[in-house]
């Protein structure tokens, strides 16, 4: 008889929900329900979502056990009856930019916050939507009597609890908070009441990755879950060596490794991975959209926009794009905005300009990797991604400007993927070795291509140096 288990993704848009056999991986059955637009979400939507997901995956009745992936760093605030206090705060929500700021300067500045949890808060960060709280919503922040993430609620949920004494999370999620160190396995208690302005809620319990956090009302196990990043990991079988690059709306490369990092500039955040190690990211605010752009530009679709971009020559001609159209954050120039170099009468053609935009956005990557192997995390493989990997052209010139190994792992949901195999592990003792389909991609180096990037966006950023 098949054993079967499932995974649940709660990411900012949607549920989805994979039933897979325990053994093989194999999917069985999958479902998927949508979530409220917005950066505050009652946490309710989230809940009525999973259920609906979960019906139309079957539902959970012959599940032998299940595990929740959610997206990072939303702020759940319960009381003490564990009726929740107000609205969840998103990552998305940068209301709590200003006190990101203001924790960075009262701890004397991003050294000791890269040391103490890893991270140097931003305002995705939960730590500082906790210092918003209390600034400006004091009677919410005195309801407070316990704090949790998305995917913490969503598993508390599904075993029928209603004790906020029974929440637990895990190393992955809990490494996004501003106040819980994935270098020392644990919380850093001063942190989380300064950001709270003294107060101190209780925190979830931290399971480790195959620790099982009980049962839901049927008997299913519940595994320990994780954050959305580092269960995507789980799912594409990353491990030691891999850095995991995905081209979505923005761009987000981790790595596997066992070293925990310390970046005081802020742009590695110090993350842990679904397995007992880290998973050092890095997070571009300019991905896949300045690829529609470019081919909007041009008048083209995106498979002509591909086209073109591979008919022309590696290095565009000499033209180079730095791709900050929206930003960036990675290096951190919020005010920037993106610069094309180096045209000429024979270089400025359609052809030219489309692989500028290709070349610019995977040497955009390139950086962050770069960053990450600052940290003392070695990269031999990288796993590519995301909507933007479909792109024919973003295939044939990833290579090129990576180099190593570059692969494309068969098209799945690999975050709920990843909480099925944690489920597995959960329910049986031992990671499952289920099979992840590879492409592997091709292409010739031209490092000449990333020098020429990386000099444009040191001249871009030195033009957004503050002045006097």
């Amino acid at each position: 008889m098949t054993t079967l288990v499932a995974g649940i993704d709660s990411s900012t848009q949607s549920c989805k929900v994979v039933v897979c056999d325990a053994t093989t991986g194999r999917v069985v059955r999958t479902g998927q329900a949508p979530h409220p637009p917005g950066t505050e979400v009652h946490p309710d939507h989230w809940w009525d979502a999973l259920c609906s997901a979960v019906s139309e995956a079957g539902g959970l009745e012959d599940v032998a056990a299940v595990s929740v992936a959610g997206q990072q760093h939303g702020m759940v605030c319960l009381d003490e009856a564990g009726r929740v206090v107000r609205d969840a705060l998103l990552w998305n929500d940068t209301r709590s930019a200003p006190s990101a700021t203001a924790l960075i300067a009262e701890l004397g500045g991003p050294e000791p916050w890269a040391r103490s949890v890893g991270v140097v808060p931003v305002a995705s960060i939960t730590a500082t939507k906790l210092r918003w709280l209390a600034d400006h919503e004091p009677e919410h922040a005195d309801d407070t009597a316990a704090v949790c993430l998305p995917h913490d609620w969503l598993t508390w949920r599904l075993r029928g609890s209603t004790d906020i004494g029974e929440l637990i999370t895990d190393r992955s999620d809990a490494s996004g908070t501003g106040y819980f160190s994935a270098a020392a396995d644990e919380y850093q208690v001063d942190l989380l009441e300064k950001a709270f302005r003294g107060r101190r809620p209780l925190l979830p319990h931290v399971l480790g990755p195959a620790e099982r956090a009980g049962t839901t009302p049927s008997g299913a196990v519940v595994g320990a879950g994780a954050g959305d990043n580092a269960s995507a990991a789980l799912g594409l079988h990353a491990g030691p060596g891999d850095a995991v690059v995905s081209l979505g709306t923005s761009g987000v490369v981790s790595a596997v490794g066992d070293v925990a990092p310390n970046d005081p500039s802020g742009l590695v955040a110090g993350f842990a991975d679904a397995t007992g190690r880290h998973l050092p990211l890095v997070c571009t605010l300019n991905g896949a959209p300045v690829l529609s752009a470019t081919a909007t530009m041009l008048g083209v679709d995106l498979t002509e926009f591909a086209r073109l971009a591979m008919s022309a020559e590696p290095g565009a001609g000499g033209v180079t794009m730095v791709p900050y159209l929206a930003g960036e954050r990675s290096p951190n120039l919020p005010e920037a905005t993106g610069t094309l170099t180096g045209l000429t009468p024979g270089n400025f053609t359609p052809a030219s300009i489309a692989r500028a935009a290709v070349e610019g956005l995977v040497s955009s990557l390139v950086f962050c990797r770069e960053q990450i192997e600052s940290q003392g995390v070695g990269v031999d493989r990288v796993l590519l991604t995301g909507g933007g990997a479909k792109s024919a052209a973003v295939r044939a010139i990833a290579p090129c400007l990576f180099g190593g190994e570059v692969v494309v792992p068969a098209d799945g949901e690999h975050v709920a993927l990843g909480a099925a195999r944690q489920a597995a592990w959960a329910l049986t003792g031992e990671l499952p070795a289920w099979e992840t389909p590879t492409h592997t991609l091709d292409g010739s180096p031209t490092p000449g291509v990333y020098a020429r990037y990386r000099e444009a966006s040191r001249m871009l950023a030195h033009a957004h140096e503050p002045s006097g």
